[in-house]
């Protein structure tokens, strides 16, 4: 799993410019699904939600201030060992230092060393404030070095990971094992030989007059807390080279892993399968990091590779999430899966393209910088958001688009007449598969942001 990785810059999912040689390999040797969605787009409540077999709306994975309600939560990595696995944690979940959730560490990663506080807030929808420190202590660090926390925790991922496979026999205990790498997540921070393939090569994003100002309040908000209302085209430019140029450094570091497994007596029986907790926006939308809706922030790369059970090269168009990977994992391994887990295992899609299989998504964000949480639902090339009531004035806000016409997201269908059937059957659908109305859940986080956790 890596981190803030946008499957649109990978060859295997059609970018031409950028070098991904060895995720391109595992997509031939696997299966590629092309609409796959984080259920949060943010780190913890992703990891989290992953982590729990659930939408983080019903595991109060809130934000990156959150752990789940117990460390003995019932997990992926508990129902494993259950079944007889080992379940070994190698890199970043970002989990509070005293819970793991089942998982043995492979080594100590400070990336899993921070202290939750369960705290959290909302911006005024009328605060227009903007967070400019943000932007220019993040955009000050798009730099060319060899070296940076990234690069530096990746390496070590990258080893510890490398050397358990090298030396799994055949006769171990089978294992589940979690490489956690954090690239291509900010600082972009690349080394020249890789910068220099994409200087001066990587397109501007694209921002149609008057996008940005018909823009939802809550993403206005995003670009006021984050400080990106007003960038400087250079640094941005500067930014998205090193985005392409980290993801392509990230992608030997997949090499490397790889080729372990491979070398190692374990590889003809070992599924691998590559992910990401959730995109990056790169200035797409006039907005950086994640923490929005847009495909470029909540869709993720997801290929699953098995030559002795699947036949490489293929490709599934149907829309699933982080809680049918988990389903499938939990599956795979032959575990009993907690009645009250969502999602829904993807071995009848992996097995017959032709399956019948649900085809929706749900994505859920209720972190910083915005004046209130809000839901996605995705279902065939419908993406319908709904961004719940800020306040007695203002919201709820609606969003809808047609992602086979519209693939770009730059046409809110959500106030056009003709689609209002439309809208209240995805928004019924949504309710049905979160249990609740988004502005319920959206309640339930101010509180528990109210109240934080008593760590005594």
């Amino acid at each position: 799993m890596s981190d803030e990785h946008d499957p649109a810059v990978m060859g295997c999912y059609g970018d031409a410019l950028v070098q991904t040689n060895n995720l391109d390999h595992l997509a031939e040797r696997g299966v590629t699904f092309d609409a796959a969605y984080t259920t949060s787009p943010l780190c913890v409540p992703a990891r989290l939600s992953f982590t729990a077999g659930k939408y983080v709306s019903r595991c109060g994975a809130w934000s990156n201030s959150c752990w789940l309600p117990s460390n003995d939560y019932p997990s992926l990595p508990r129902v494993l060992n259950a079944a007889g696995y080992e379940s070994l944690l190698g890199g970043k979940m970002h989990f509070d230092k005293t819970r793991r959730y089942g998982f043995t560490d492979l080594y100590p990663a400070w990336s899993n060393t921070s202290d939750k506080t369960g705290k959290g807030g909302r911006r005024s929808p009328t605060d227009e404030t903007p967070g400019i420190h943000s932007w220019e202590g993040r955009s000050s660090q798009f730099y060319v070095s060899d070296d940076s926390g990234i690069l530096n925790h990746d390496r070590q991922v990258t080893k510890h990971c490398s050397a358990f496979l090298r030396s799994r026999n055949t006769s171990d205990k089978p294992f589940f094992l979690l490489a956690g790498y954090l690239a291509p997540h900010f600082p972009l921070i690349a080394p020249e030989e890789y910068y220099q393939r994409y200087m001066d090569r990587v397109p501007m994003p694209e921002i149609p007059e008057g996008l940005i100002e018909s823009l939802p309040m809550n993403y206005k908000h995003l670009r006021y807390g984050f400080g990106v209302n007003n960038t400087d085209p250079a640094v941005v430019k500067k930014g998205r080279e090193l985005y392409w140029a980290l993801t392509d450094w990230f992608d030997d570091e997949v090499g490397k892993l790889l080729g372990a497994l491979d070398d190692s007596e374990v590889a003809e029986n070992t599924v691998v399968i590559y992910t990401s907790d959730h995109g990056e926006n790169k200035g797409d939308h006039g907005l950086w990091w994640k923490n929005n809706m847009f495909e470029h922030a909540s869709r993720t790369p997801l290929i699953v590779s098995w030559p002795a059970r699947w036949a490489g090269n293929q490709r599934r168009s149907s829309v699933c999430s982080f809680v049918d990977i988990v389903q499938t994992i939990a599956e795979l391994g032959g575990a009993d899966r907690p009645a009250d887990w969502d999602g829904d295992s993807l071995i009848p899609v992996l097995d017959d393209p032709g399956a019948d299989w649900k085809d929706f998504a749900v994505c859920e964000y209720f972190g910083h910088n915005i004046a209130s949480g809000f839901v996605m639902y995705r279902e065939g090339p419908w993406k319908y958001v709904y961004h719940s009531r800020m306040d007695a004035e203002y919201g709820p806000e609606r969003e809808l688009y047609n992602l086979d016409d519209d693939p770009k997201e730059f046409t809110n269908l959500a106030k056009a007449p003709e689609h209002s059937e439309r809208l209240s059957a995805m928004h019924a659908a949504l309710v049905k598969e979160i249990g609740r109305e988004p502005d319920e859940a959206e309640a339930e986080c101010r509180a528990d942001y109210a109240a934080g956790y008593n760590r005594d």
